[in-house]
């Protein structure tokens, strides 16, 4: 890196330093009064907000609909699949009636048809036949009986993906460690903007490929290094998506990478990012997930010694 690129970079961070610290209003006005108290307490009110933002990650997944409820993953064939408890189904549920239906897969079309078993409901009603929206059209259709629930999923081809909201995993979940809160791991970093149209292909845990709109790219400084990661997203967002992997990727983290959102949207070149609240991918909790893995240009030489660390699930 050239002596004038070093010095641009530096002087671009402090530039984003400022409109951070004193908001666009900076260009337009003098600080205000209560602006004042935001910057005077901001390590304060840093750590709580940190702790608010775990406390709600931790009862999403405390909770009887999120990731550790997690049971099973089954790919549907063409025509009929049969779904029940009993041994002779397509698709073999751990509990509900020996029957609880069958899911028709007619090219992209999906029905549930049932036998009129009453204690199997399709978004909480009893229905002979129902039509099924899978998750890439909109909120699936729920289908369950006592603690057991399922709904379909697009992943290049369809598959029914199983819950339970007794799942011994959530039963026994106590909370997920994380590393201290630190401030320094806020960061303040420049962003490039994509050319309109820009897509990366991100790979999942099953091996498919799909595309992402590429919003630009997010650098910071660290450790005499110059760092970015491409952030996932639209005109239309209101954060950014971030799929990474560091140093600490399976030595402290977990091994596939982490996700994690930056807080607004950029502005004048400038974004703020916060590694406190990097989180594990529902992979780390169930092995019945299709996480998408980190692409090559979001693994950083770096060690993020922020957010959640690894987890491992106990499952009784």
């Amino acid at each position: 890196m050239t002596i004038f690129n070093r010095k641009f970079r530096r002087l671009h961070a402090f530039v984003c330093l400022l409109v951070v610290t004193l908001g666009n209003g900076f260009f337009e006005s003098s600080l205000k009064a209560d602006e004042e108290v935001v910057v005077a307490g901001q390590s304060e009110n840093h750590r709580q907000a940190i702790e608010a933002w775990r406390a709600s990650r931790h009862a999403r997944l405390a909770s009887d609909s999120g990731w550790l409820t997690l049971v099973g993953l089954e790919w549907l064939k063409d025509g009929e699949n049969r779904v029940g408890s009993a041994a002779d189904n397509d698709i073999r549920l751990s509990g509900g009636p020996g029957y609880w239906g069958s899911v028709v897969l007619q090219a992209d079309q999906l029905s549930f048809v049932s036998p009129g078993n009453e204690s199997v409901t399709v978004n909480g009603e009893l229905l002979s036949k129902a039509d099924l929206v899978y998750d890439t059209q909109g909120d699936p259709t729920i289908v369950a009986s006592e603690t057991l629930s399922f709904h379909v999923i697009y992943r290049e081809s369809f598959a029914v993906r199983i819950k339970d909201s007794q799942a011994p995993a959530l039963l026994n979940f106590k909370g997920v460690e994380n590393y201290d809160i630190d401030e320094s791991w806020r960061i303040n970093g420049r962003f490039v903007r994509a050319e309109e149209g820009t897509t990366i292909e991100i790979v999942n845990v099953l091996g498919q490929v799909s595309g992402s709109p590429v919003f630009g790219t997010f650098e910071f400084d660290m450790n005499g290094k110059t760092h970015s990661l491409l952030g996932i997203g639209t005109e239309s967002s209101t954060s950014l998506w971030f799929i990474f992997a560091d140093r600490t990727s399976g030595h402290g983290t977990y091994g596939a990478g982490r996700f994690l959102y930056s807080d607004s949207m950029p502005e004048n070149g400038c974004l703020i990012v916060d590694f406190n609240k990097a989180y594990n991918p529902p992979c780390a909790f169930n092995p019945y997930s299709t996480c998408p893995l980190p692409p090559q240009q979001n693994r950083m030489d770096l060690l993020v010694t922020a957010g959640e660390k690894d987890f491992h699930p106990d499952s009784g």
